[in-house]
């Protein structure tokens, strides 16, 4: 494992300033990050996984030295020709990566996340389950990158669309239709995330991980809260903080709800539901006025 934390450490300089924010952006406490990269305690495979995801390396290399490595630190560049053909090299590992990610991923939502094998995903993609382990060594490894991977992919399509909103109301509203499970990729990445539920309740290594992708969600709505404040559409005296608390847990309830068919409970109404909360909790009596605020 003293091999496998000095890779860690070589990722961590590639992507983050500190070890702490490092710690942050794959969901691990940074006291349990400074006792791995001491040798105190092992990285679990989950938590390999997450440096992986995070760093664009492959779990492989983080355990062995083979496949996909960090880029080289600035000042320590190959000479040119070399230098491009690593670099093609890296972009054509992520690409392979990526598709077994995606794959996974969504083998995960349509058969289950314990029903799904390495032969399925290779069978997905076109080729052969060895290709898939230099990649991902165990069937665990993929798995939680794979979940990973969904979440990630999810919340950076949504902060892309959502920047493009000015108002604060209409952020919200457009926030909301991006949650409803409707058939489709949405649907999908919802069937992902409810097992990921499901794993963290009997696996408690996963929590970390889960609890920053949920203080996430939370804090999205918490932004759009105080901005809609700001530009006088919201009252002025909500608690930002409990009422993301309250939209956050209608959506995922109602959500689960829609999922698991549950009578006249369809993704028009539990967005009639969450409309209504909004109205009642959170519209100020009168439109306000309007003041600029950043994204």
């Amino acid at each position: 494992m003293g091999e496998t934390a000095q890779r860690v450490r070589q990722v961590i300089e590639a992507v983050a300033d500190t070890h702490r924010d490092f710690a942050v952006r794959i969901g691990l406490e940074p006291t349990k990050l400074s006792k791995s990269l001491r040798g105190n305690r092992r990285f679990t495979p989950e938590e390999l996984a997450a440096v992986a995801a995070t760093g664009g390396v492959s779990v492989d290399w983080l355990v062995h030295g083979r496949g996909t490595g960090p880029a080289p630190a600035a000042g320590q560049q190959p000479a040119e020709p070399a230098r491009e053909t690593g670099e093609a090299e890296r972009a054509g590992d992520e690409r392979r990566r990526n598709e077994f990610l995606d794959a996974a991923w969504k083998l995960i939502s349509e058969q289950g996340y314990h029903a799904v094998r390495i032969s399925d995903i290779a069978r997905a993609c076109g080729t052969s389950s060895g290709a898939v382990h230099y990649y991902f060594p165990t069937k665990q490894d993929l798995l939680s990158a794979a979940l990973l991977h969904c979440v990630h992919s999810a919340f950076d399509r949504q902060s892309v669309e959502l920047r493009a909103v000015d108002s604060a109301h209409e952020r919200l509203l457009k926030l909301i239709d991006m949650q409803l499970p409707a058939p489709g990729r949405v649907r999908n990445e919802w069937l992902v995330w409810l097992q990921f539920w499901a794993e963290t309740a009997l696996r408690p290594e996963l929590r970390p991980i889960h609890n920053d992708f949920y203080a996430r969600w939370r804090e999205a709505v918490v932004r759009i809260i105080r901005r809609g404040q700001r530009q006088g559409q919201f009252r002025a005296d909500a608690d930002a903080e409990q009422l993301a608390l309250g939209i956050t847990a209608l959506t995922d309830g109602l959500a689960i709800q829609v999922l698991t068919g549950a009578p006249q409970v369809s993704a028009e109404r539990m967005r009639g539901v969450l409309l209504d909360f909004i109205e009642r909790e959170l519209l100020a009596p009168t439109g306000g006025s309007h003041e600029p605020a950043d994204a």
